[in-house]
């Protein structure tokens, strides 16, 4: 849905909407891709601001579409929502990185959340 919105302007709700009218998903799954979209665009300028800080050398425009929408997602769910602990929330994005991105995505989207992760929360990650 979020790239959809990039890539031919459609809203990221009603893309779902049209979505879920061919594939069906429970209505718990819709719920939460309806709270990440919400949540999303209402701290999209947080969220983006927070991917360019840790994001060095790399201009938000350069990433790819695929990359800086996990990103987000990543970001929300870290810095926002209530239901994620942070750790899950990169480690659900690096598996989305490695599905649906290139073969460095990944590691590059470990490396941007571990920044934000430690310059948010002052701290570093558990071993």
């Amino acid at each position: 849905m979020l790239y959809q919105e990039e890539t031919n302007g459609e809203d990221p709700l009603s893309a779902l909407v049209k979505y879920t009218e061919v594939f069906p998903y429970k209505d718990v799954i819709v719920d939460y891709a309806k709270k990440l979209l919400k949540g999303i665009e209402e701290h999209r300028d947080e969220i983006d601001r927070y991917i360019s800080l840790a994001s060095k050398n790399w201009r938000l425009e350069r990433l790819t579409i695929v990359d800086k929408n996990i990103l987000r997602i990543g970001v929300y769910e870290m810095l926002y929502s209530q239901d994620v602990p942070p750790l899950v929330a990169i480690d659900e994005a690096i598996e989305l990185g490695k599905k649906y991105g290139s073969e460095d995505s990944s590691s590059f989207i470990n490396g941007i959340l571990d920044s934000i992760f430690k310059s948010y929360y002052g701290k570093e990650f558990p071993k």
